[in-house]
C-alpha cells in the first residue's frame, strides 16, 4: 500500500475531497475528478429508486455538466478492492485510456492506481 502523502498535491487533493464526500454524506463511496483546467468535482454514490450511479460516475457526470472536455485524474475512496469496469469506462469516455484512476481505502491510504483504459 502507498501512503497518500506519496501522491502529488493535486492527486492528494482529489483523494481528500473524495474521502470528505464519503464521510459527510454517509455513502459507500466518495469520488472526485480533476478536469483539464484543474477544476475539481466531488460526489458520492447516488442510490435512488429511479437512478443508481457510483460515486465516480456521478463525479464524471458533474464534470461534463460543468463543461469539462477532458480529465487529468480521478479518485475513488471505497472499501472495494479495485475500480469497477463501469467506473473506468466513465473516466475513459471523458479523459481517455491513460487517465489515472486512484483507489484509496476509507482511511485515505492509496491502494492502487490503474489506467482508465
Amino acid at each position: 500500500m502507498t501512503d497518500s502523502t506519496d501522491l502529488g498535491p493535486e492527486d492528494r487533493k482529489i483523494v481528500t475531497l473524495a474521502r470528505s464526500v464519503r464521510a459527510r454524506n454517509g455513502v459507500p463511496e466518495g469520488a472526485a475528478v480533476r478536469d483539464e483546467t484543474g477544476r475539481t468535482y466531488a460526489a458520492g454514490t447516488v442510490a435512488l429508486d429511479s437512478l443508481k450511479l457510483s460515486a465516480l460516475q456521478t463525479a464524471v457526470a458533474m464534470a461534463v455538466a460543468g463543461g469539462a472536455t477532458s480529465l487529468e485524474a480521478a479518485a475513488i475512496v471505497s472499501s472495494a478492492e479495485a475500480p469497477s469496469a463501469e467506473d473506468r469506462a466513465a473516466v475513459r469516455d471523458l479523459g481517455g485510456p491513460d487517465t489515472p484512476v486512484l483507489l484509496a481505502g476509507p482511511d485515505g491510504t492509496l491502494r492502487t492506481t490503474v489506467a482508465a483504459g
